[in-house]
């Protein structure tokens, strides 16, 4: 099946996020511009000084996507569906091809901070997060979890069987990996701004799914930002901060050892 460049990045990138509602050992956003929506032009190709000119919106989106995977850093933030609650998974993360990682992740009920370095993954989780995910189980064994881990660093080896999931969820080029090699039928829209970056729109279609995709007019065409929506669920991711070096540093104080621990 075909699969276009938007259909691509938003399927890559959604899946590898959803990996992360989970526990190490365990086994909705408006699609409006983030930021001024000022359009200039309708962006058909050929205007004299526009951004692009000549090329179609299938051309560009593959340049964005050559620019955006060639990054050995950026930042992702947005909101995507939870299939598996129905809910919606909140991330602000910044990796790397050098399957480094820091950031936040969180659902409708609780968030968990995550870091990667090395081989080890550390992370901590809020109350409301342990109890979410722990839903089932004996409340006197919930308890002891909340007081055992609540607000406080964990961590456990990158390498485990357990942690696998989330390891490769901070390397860069795992996360982009299935938007490779797609073609694109995106059409060409209005220019406007993405947190001040200005930017050209682009559309595509999946079947009822929808997609608009924000690419930089100036310097290196990458995404900036990708709107998503179908059967009702919308999802918004922004792409910043590439090349920037990555804050991944083992935290500071105490941090509780869940391999030791078991």
């Amino acid at each position: 099946m075909r699969r276009t460049t938007l259909v691509a990045i938003c399927i890559a990138v959604g899946a590898t996020v959803g990996l992360t509602a989970c526990l190490p050992g365990q086994d909705a956003a408006d699609s409006k511009p983030s930021a001024s929506a000022g359009a200039n032009g309708s962006g058909a190709s050929g205007a004299a000084g526009e951004p692009f000119a000549g090329l179609t919106g299938g051309e560009i989106a593959d340049k964005a996507l050559d620019a955006t995977t060639a990054a050995s850093s950026l930042r992702v933030t947005g909101d995507v569906p939870d299939e598996e609650t129905g809910g919606t998974i909140h991330i602000d993360m910044a990796m790397n091809k050098r399957n480094e990682c820091a950031g936040t992740m969180s659902m409708d009920e609780g968030k968990a901070d995550l870091i990667k370095t090395g081989d080890t993954i550390y992370m901590r989780y809020d109350e409301a997060f342990l109890r979410a995910q722990s839903k089932g189980e004996a409340e006197a064994e919930v308890d002891a979890v909340v007081d055992m881990l609540a607000g406080k660093w964990t961590k456990t080896s990158a390498t485990g069987e357990d942690a696998m999931d989330i390891a490769s969820f901070c390397d860069l080029d795992t996360m982009l990996g299935g938007a490779e090699d797609v073609n694109s039928d995106a059409t060409r829209g209005k220019t406007t701004t993405v947190d001040g970056s200005p930017a050209i729109t682009l559309r595509e279609k999946d079947g009822k799914d929808r997609y608009t995709v924000y690419v930089a007019t100036e310097g290196k065409p990458y995404l900036l930002r990708l709107d998503s929506s179908s059967a009702g669920e919308r999802g918004t991711l922004v792409f910043s901060d590439f090349d920037e070096p990555v804050p991944a540093q083992k935290p500071s104080g105490e941090v509780l050892d869940l391999d030791e621990l078991g």
